[in-house]
């Protein structure tokens, strides 16, 4: 199976500090900051990375169930909110927010709804993230 690969370099203390996050495939070649992470500064983060790679997951295990499922989804979109919180003296990812919406023909609200449990519950990011709290809000357009 598929290895992916990332990596990261920090420069300095955390908070004057700078990065540098680069995907193994060169898609993502971004700097990141004490400002980027936890204000509103430019660049990318942790969290937001995660936040990119769960709604992908998510929407293509959502559009391959529903495929399964015989109804192929025309479109499926999906946010994911990360939430960044001081706790125990540091910080934790308390709860990731999945919001989706989907077209689907010829579905109903309760196999859609199925579905997108299914996807929340076994999309490999979701796995990989199972300590975290993640809630769903998933709609038909």
């Amino acid at each position: 199976m598929a290895e992916r690969t990332a990596e990261a370099e920090w420069r300095g203390a955390l908070k004057d500090g700078t990065g540098r996050i680069r995907t193994g495939s060169g898609v993502v070649d971004s700097a990141y900051s004490f400002p980027s992470r936890f204000e509103s500064g430019s660049g990318t983060n942790p969290e937001e990375l995660i936040a990119a790679a769960h709604a992908g997951c998510f929407s293509m295990a959502l559009a391959h169930g529903l495929a399964g499922a015989g109804h192929p989804a025309e479109r499926v979109s999906t946010t994911a909110k990360v939430h960044l919180e001081k706790a125990d003296g540091g910080f934790r990812i308390s709860r990731i927010d999945l919001i989706c919406e989907a077209e689907v023909p010829g579905i109903d609200e309760a196999g859609f709804r199925k579905q997108a449990d299914d996807a929340k519950a076994n999309c490999p990011v979701s796995k990989a993230l199972a300590a975290t709290e993640i809630t769903l809000d998933a709609r038909l357009a």
